[in-house]
């Protein structure tokens, strides 16, 4: 704890007023919150603060390393230990496919990875589907295993960015979500924390994504390759569409279905190519092959031969979870009943409200309203379509996978994607490209 002695209100209201917090006010403010001598209140008037009225490089470096030193930082040998990060989408279910791959290569990934996120879902939720899979690892088994196993994964620890977790949870629910400075703090202080000589970022862009515009996310991919700059690590940033869901499926269990199938090489064209883009930069940069087209080659081949798939289940049985799911869908929670949402009309999609597709698989049961909520990892959505696809009227354009007795809801549901999330032309529509652009 810093010596200073600040007072609360004076600092939340000097950020209201859009005025630059030093790096003691700064410091002292995330202490005193990590300490439990201030109250959840107090700390989200001053992240809504932060939020409207934003914050400088100096004061998100400031932010970042008080939130990295609130807890303990792991370091770790050589140049291959390389993590991913993805700011966070509508069936972004990329880490399972990706980190598997990049492993089965020869790069360590430590990948500490969080839960949802407002409308999005979180990697630790949906891998928590498999029974038994534990993520509750403490800091000790964690460096083992990543030095023994070369993949590990596991949700944020105590120890591990204390003040993000708690900052986390509340931006969750107070929709101070998307800021470019928060967001970099967040992400950065966990992945300098977990030991990364290198990072790879997937910054999400559209409808389903914190970032709406790709001027949004180039900026936060900025920001991000230039905090990694400040601490010498290597850094890759891809800006990648989220207009529409990765993949064909929405909801955990499902991903985790969809994930498996991709690393067997049947996997949607989409989330494969990201996947192995991602891998791919990953490989490259820890080392591994001297050219990005190399160890592009090097992914394929790590799907082609299996190899990645193995790395998946020696992951899922090294952290306790039934392994047998890799062929056996059935072991998963999974809802009985289905119901398909047709379309209105003869046209081309030519767009999603993605962000309310991930809202409503929340109201399905698949994700939180409050802090509290437990998940319903059977329920979800398979989307059967995707932008710039012909469809003639009533034909299935997803199905809703839901309990028998959410009739109701799914009603709702079938109501609200025809009115507010679907957009249909009667004329020929491009689909949209997947990644955008390249930083580093």
């Amino acid at each position: 704890m810093t010596n200073e002695n600040f007072q609360v209100y004076p600092l939340i209201d000097k950020k209201k007023r859009g005025e630059r917090l030093t790096n003691k006010e700064i410091k002292w403010f995330i202490q005193s919150y990590t300490d439990g001598k201030l109250p959840d209140y107090q700390m989200s008037a001053m992240l809504m603060a932060m939020f409207i009225k934003g914050m400088d490089v100096s004061e998100t470096a400031y932010l970042t390393d008080a939130m990295l030193e609130s807890g303990k930082q792991l370091k770790f040998p050589g140049k291959n230990v390389i993590d991913k990060h993805s700011t966070g989408g509508i069936g972004d279910k990329a880490s399972f496919v990706l980190a598997p791959i990049a492993s089965a290569a020869g790069v360590k990934v430590p990948m500490i990875a969080g839960r949802g996120l407002g409308h999005t879902g979180g990697t630790v939720d949906k891998v928590e589907a498999i029974k038994g899979f534990s993520t509750a690892l403490d800091l000790d088994t964690f460096s083992q295993k990543l030095n023994k196993e070369g993949l590990v994964l596991i949700g944020q620890t105590p120890e591990i960015a204390p003040a993000d977790r708690l900052i986390y949870a509340l931006r969750d629910v107070t929709a101070t979500i998307d800021s470019i400075p928060l967001i970099t703090a967040s992400i950065m202080s966990k992945k300098l924390a977990e030991g990364a000589n290198g990072i790879v970022f997937d910054i999400k862009c559209g409808t389903g994504a914190f970032m709406r515009t790709p001027k949004d996310a180039r900026n936060l991919g900025k920001s991000l390759i230039a905090t990694s700059k400040r601490f010498k690590k290597k850094a890759v940033a891809l800006i990648t569409d989220m207009n529409q869901p990765l993949g064909n499926t929405v909801g955990h269990s499902h991903e985790i279905i969809e994930s498996i199938e991709t690393l067997k090489g049947n996997g949607p064209k989409d989330l494969t190519d990201i996947s192995i883009a991602l891998a791919a930069h990953m490989i490259h940069i820890a080392g591994v092959e001297k050219t990005f087209e190399k160890a592009h080659k090097k992914a394929l081949e790590m799907v082609s031969s299996g190899k990645a798939l193995e790395e998946f289940r020696k992951l899922i049985k090294s952290q306790d979870g039934d392994d047998r799911v890799i062929d056996d869908y059935s072991i998963l929670p999974l809802a009985s009943a289905e119901t398909q949402v047709l379309a209105p009309k003869t046209g081309f999609i030519k767009m999603f409200q993605n962000e309310q597709i991930g809202l409503l698989l929340i109201e399905l049961g698949g994700g939180r309203k409050t802090k509290a909520d437990l998940i319903d990892h059977s329920v979800g959505f398979t989307f059967h379509k995707k932008i710039g696809d012909k469809v003639k009227k009533g034909e299935p354009i997803f199905t809703i996978h839901h309990h028998p007795h959410q009739q109701p809801i799914v009603e709702k549901i079938k109501a609200q994607f025809v009115k507010e999330v679907l957009t249909m032309s009667s004329t020929k529509v491009k689909a949209p490209k997947l990644i955008i652009e390249k930083l580093s």
